[in-house]
C-alpha cells in the first residue's frame, strides 16, 4: 500500500519548482492532489510565475500513472479564490489531510528603494497567502480530527538576508505562524511544521538572475554560503523532506523548524 493512499493534499504554487516536485511525489505515493497556482504572470516580481500549461501538464503527468489531481487556479492573496479552491478539493476528495503552503515570491530591494507595493506584495503572497489557505481549510481538518500543515519558509526565516528585508520579514512571519498554529491546533490532532531550505534549483532563479544581469548559477553561488559544495539543492530534495514530515513517521513533530540548508546555517 502506498504511504499516502486515501489521503488528500492541498499544495499552493504547484505548477513548477518545489510545489510541482511535491505534487508528483505525493501522487506517486497514492495521495489525491489539489494543485493550486496563480498560473499567470503577476505584477511583482517582474519574472514569470507558474503558467497554465505547466499546471495542465502536471495534471496530465499525475493522471498518466493513475493518480488523482485537480488544478484550481487563483492567487493566494485572493480569499475568494482560496475559498473556492479549498471547496473544490473537498468536493473532489471529501477532505484535506495535508497542506503544503509553498507559494511564494522573492526579489531584491535595498531598504531605501523598496516601494510600498513591493513590500505589500511580498508580505501578502508569502504570509497572508498561507493564512488564507489555513483559515479556510482548517475547519475541515478540525472536523476530521487530524491533519498536517507544512509551511515552506526559508533559511531566511531563521536568519537575515541582504537586500531581502521584505522577504526575510515574510519568512520569519511564516515561522511565527507555524509556532502559533501548532499551539492552537494541537488539541484537534493537527500538526504544523515549517521547512527551511537553502537556495533551490527552480525557475525563480532565472527571474532573480535576469533582474541582476547574471546567470542563475552566479546568483546561487554568490548568495548560498553552503558548507557542502553545491550552489543549490533540487526541488526533489525538498519533496523528500515534505513527504517525511507529512507521514506517520513524523507523527510527533509539531511546532518545529526543519532545516535543509546544505550547512548554510552552521556558519
Amino acid at each position: 500500500m502506498a504511504e499516502f493512499e486515501n489521503k488528500s493534499v492541498f499544495i499552493t504554487g504547484a505548477a513548477r519548482g518545489q510545489g510541482r516536485a511535491a505534487a508528483l511525489a505525493f501522487a506517486k505515493e497514492g495521495a489525491a492532489v489539489a494543485a493550486f497556482d496563480v498560473a499567470t504572470k503577476i505584477e511583482y516580481p517582474a519574472y514569470a510565475e507558474g503558467a497554465g500549461e505547466e499546471l495542465r501538464s502536471l495534471k496530465a503527468e499525475i493522471e498518466a500513472f493513475g493518480g488523482k489531481c485537480i488544478t484550481p487556479v487563483g492567487d493566494v492573496r485572493d480569499d475568494n479564490a482560496v475559498t473556492a479552491a479549498v471547496e473544490a478539493a473537498i468536493a473532489a476528495f471529501g477532505k484535506i489531510d495535508i497542506i503544503f503552503n509553498n507559494a511564494g515570491i522573492c526579489a531584491y530591494a535595498p531598504i531605501e528603494e523598496m516601494t510600498d507595493d513591493e513590500w505589500d506584495a511580498m508580505i501578502d503572497i508569502n504570509l497572508k497567502g498561507p493564512m488564507n489557505v489555513v483559515r479556510r481549510a482548517v475547519p475541515y481538518m478540525k472536523k476530521a480530527g487530524s491533519g498536517v500543515i507544512i509551511n515552506n519558509s526559508s533559511v531566511m526565516g531563521l536568519r537575515g538576508g541582504r537586500r531581502l528585508s521584505h522577504y526575510t520579514a515574510s519568512k520569519w512571519g511564516l515561522t511565527g505562524l507555524t509556532k502559533a498554529w501548532a499551539i492552537e491546533l494541537a488539541p484537534f490532532g493537527i500538526r504544523v511544521v515549517s521547512i527551511h531550505p537553502t537556495g533551490v534549483n527552480t525557475p525563480m532563479n532565472d527571474g532573480l538572475a535576469a533582474m541582476e544581469g547574471k546567470t542563475p548559477k552566479e546568483i546561487a553561488e554568490a548568495s548560498a554560503g553552503n558548507l557542502l559544495p553545491v550552489p543549490w539543492i533540487e526541488p526533489e530534495d525538498v519533496s523528500h523532506l515534505v513527504l517525511f514530515l507529512a507521514g506517520d513517521k513524523a507523527r510527533y513533530a509539531t511546532g518545529s523548524q526543519f532545516v535543509l540548508d546544505a550547512g548554510l546555517l552552521s556558519v
